[in-house]
């Protein structure tokens, strides 16, 4: 019975996640006449090349620090590292990511592609953001909807609606909610400051773009792991609860040596599946604000799918895809592992 079942995910799963695999150590492109040649792993380390320069201030004949009208030490530009010197092939082609000072030295983080970073980095920032803060959402709303109340039903619908409508709807619902000129959002706070409160583009600022689309994702998808927890309360016995009542404890108590317990299952399914969900963060940016502003909001995900189908780059996008997967196959085991049933 399971057959037709296995055939399926293998061809429409398994096959292409092969075949990304085997086109990820290429230089395959839909654009180009040329050839598809083997280019090992050049691909991944065009993706992920890191290195670290080390810029000492610039000094006049008498040794002294050269500064500017500022008082800010002058150091010598970047490009003239990364841009074809003999004497540093290292750097060449890299371009600055970020700088940190330390002392007088500043030291400058190059990336060969510094897009893909961004991207990476806003990815486990929304997931660092996004788990632990949908998760302890939903099981606080699970808590509060887990009671024998008239209309309780009608909360739980309420609740859940939002996770049945298309996460387009929903992208372009809170994109009127966000925008900064006529925004339900802005207008919202300006009533309730008496019009002090400036207007904000919130999907415009880099400071703000990606912990808009964080909170909007959040509202949209807490429900569906709130009837995750929902399920897992309800596989715990009654007879706990009593004997807990009976023994005088209070409702923390009740909740760290009852609940809690008995939600340690669902706990580890309901942190997966977030996790998971969140490395695959697209539709949200892809219909709000398409990566940007200034790169602010670019994904893994969004990556992939605009190298691979935007600039038919099929092995920089099959590249991307199997760097999310080890990445997400990675975290899952160590979730995994940390939340085990010690003995």
């Amino acid at each position: 019975m399971a057959g037709p079942a296995i055939f399926l995910i293998g061809l429409f799963v398994v096959v292409p996640f092969l075949f990304a695999i085997g086109l990820s150590f290429t230089d395959q492109r839909l654009v180009t006449p040329n050839p598809t040649q083997f280019v090992g792993a050049s691909n991944y380390n065009q993706l992920l090349g890191l290195n670290l320069l080390p810029l000492e201030p610039e000094r006049d004949a008498a040794g002294q620090i050269v500064r500017d009208e500022a008082g800010a030490a002058k150091y010598p530009a970047v490009r003239s590292f990364t841009r074809k010197n003999p004497d540093y092939p290292q750097y060449d082609g890299m371009r600055e990511w970020f700088s940190v000072g330390v002392g007088d030295t500043q030291w400058v983080v190059l990336a060969r592609d510094v897009v893909f970073m961004t991207a990476l980095v806003n990815t486990f920032i929304f997931v660092l953001v996004v788990a632990p803060l949908q998760g302890g959402l939903a099981l606080g709303l699970a808590l509060l909807i887990n009671q024998k109340l008239r209309g309780i039903n009608v909360f739980r619908a309420i609740y859940f609606m939002p996770v049945v409508v298309s996460i387009v709807v929903v992208s372009l619902l809170w994109r009127f909610i966000y925008d900064g000129n006529s925004g339900l959002l802005n207008n919202l706070l300006k009533s309730l400051t008496f019009g002090a409160f400036p207007s904000v583009e919130w999907l415009g600022q880099p400071e703000t773009a990606l912990g808009a689309i964080i909170v909007m994702s959040v509202w949209q998808a807490v429900g569906f792991h709130m009837v995750i927890w929902l399920s897992g309360l309800q596989t715990i016995s009654p007879t706990l609860y009593e004997a807990a009542s009976i023994e005088g404890a209070s409702k923390w108590q009740v909740f760290r040596y009852v609940t809690w317990p008995g939600l340690r299952n669902t706990a580890v399914l309901v942190l997966v599946v977030i996790t998971m969900q969140a490395f695959g963060l697209f539709s949200q940016i892809d219909v709000m604000t398409k990566g940007g502003p200034l790169d602010s909001t670019q994904t893994i995900v969004f990556q992939a799918v605009q190298r691979g189908y935007g600039k038919q780059d099929i092995s920089g996008g099959s590249t991307i895809s199997v760097i999310l997967f080890v990445l997400v196959l990675s975290i899952s085991l160590i979730q995994r592992w940390l939340t085990r049933e010690k003995r």
